[in-house]
């Protein structure tokens, strides 16, 4: 059985832990409704690059000249699999999610006899998925030194799956990322990029596109990667500080049900001892 010292230390010890659990859901609520803004504001601009690219491609249909970002290569042997995740932990089953999600998708196209290869953004999705799918690695992004998420980031990234795409080095391009729902919902996600996949019916349109629709999508399509990519940096963002603050916030509940009864067991022990020494006490008085 603990001592009175041990408890009053354990105490101690889980009160600083408390201070530190909240002080981090605090910080975690002020960037999440940055985050949650920036992600909601590069919505409607997606939305309508889909809209317009969606018309697009219903018009070039299955035209010998559409370009391969939009046709693809004719195959889909070679996956190419773009893992987004934190680059810190402590924010509850976020990361865990999606890799769970890239996990289970790489060993169902592996099982399909397809080639699978993988590029991680963040470092604790390249963690996770180290133990069994290492040899699938073919590159990794740190955005650990960047402050604030901008579009020059996924355009970087943009321009390496491109690169890996012109080299023929995959067929089919799959973004995985938290898609931000609320504080306690994330929705894990995955969303083909290359060959693009436009999601909605086409709408019919009266714009006559100048020099030739396949020029434009040729012109748009690589600009449409990066847009995906940046959108799925900022649902990530806000997925993180969301599940970072409820999180910590259960964390800091814990924290405090742990210091109760850890206070009712150290009282205990304190009425135990006093009354032990009463007795002895009471009994060495009687025997004289």
């Amino acid at each position: 059985m603990p001592s009175l010292k041990d408890l009053k230390n354990r105490i101690g010890s889980v009160k600083n832990t408390r201070k530190i659990t909240k002080a981090m859901q605090m910080v975690a609520a002020a960037k999440l409704r940055r985050a949650q803004e920036a992600a909601v504001a590069a919505r409607p601009y997606a939305e309508r690059m889909n809209a317009v690219m969606t018309g697009l491609a219903a018009s070039v249909g299955g035209s010998d000249q559409a370009p391969r970002l939009l046709a693809g290569t004719g195959d889909d042997r070679v996956h190419l699999l773009v893992v987004m995740t934190a680059e810190r932990g402590l924010c509850g089953g976020f990361n865990s999610s999606i890799a769970r999600l890239a996990r289970q998708h790489a060993q169902a196209l592996m099982a399909r006899g397809k080639t699978v290869k993988i590029l991680t953004v963040g470092r604790k999705g390249r963690e996770q998925l180290r133990r069994d799918l290492s040899q699938h690695f073919v590159g990794h992004v740190d955005l650990s030194a960047v402050k604030r998420i901008g579009y020059v980031d996924a355009q970087g990234i943009a321009r390496d799956i491109l690169a890996r795409f012109d080299a023929g080095g995959f067929d089919v391009a799959t973004l995985f990322f938290n898609r931000f729902q609320s504080v306690i919902s994330q929705i894990p996600t995955a969303q083909q990029v290359i060959p693009a996949v436009f999601e909605g019916a086409a709408t019919s349109t009266l714009y006559d596109y100048e020099p030739s629709e396949e020029g434009i999508l040729a012109d748009l399509l690589p600009r449409n990667v990066a847009t995906q990519v940046f959108t799925a940096l900022l649902e990530n963002g806000a997925s993180e500080q969301g599940a970072r603050q409820s999180a910590m916030d259960n964390a800091t509940r814990n924290a405090g049900d742990m210091i109760n009864r850890l206070t009712i067991q150290y009282n205990r022990s304190r009425q135990a001892a006093i009354t032990k020494e009463l007795i002895e006490i009471i009994s060495g008085a009687e025997a004289l």
